[in-house]
This record gives structure tokens, C-alpha cells and sequence, in this order.
């Protein structure tokens, strides 16, 4: 019995993490959209810079 009640936590933690991660996606998104609707979507994040090139010998 506490094999099974064990794996039955793990299956359930495994759900609660995916949907957890769902739902972070998706306040993220709508968040960003929200960013952009009001016109802040630029200041939101710093844009990143390009890394530096070598030049060739």
C-alpha cells in the first residue's frame, strides 16, 4: 500500500508541476500583452546586446 500511495504522490506532483508551468506561460504572455497595450512594451526589458566578433587573421 505505500508503494502504491507513493507512486500516486509522484504522478501527482508530476501534474501540479505541468500545470503550474502552464499557467506561468500564460501569465507571462498576458502580462507582455498587457505591457504592450498600454506602450510599454520596450521598457518592459532591456533590449541585449550583440556579442563581440573576432576578426579573422
Amino acid at each position: 500500500m505505500s508503494i502504491w500511495l507513493s507512486n500516486a504522490n509522484r504522478a501527482l506532483g508530476v501534474g501540479r508541476g505541468l500545470v503550474t508551468a502552464e499557467l506561468r506561460r500564460q501569465q507571462s504572455a498576458a502580462t507582455k500583452e498587457a505591457m504592450r497595450a498600454i506602450g510599454l512594451g520596450g521598457a518592459a526589458k532591456p533590449k541585449k546586446k550583440k556579442p563581440a566578433t573576432r576578426k579573422a587573421k
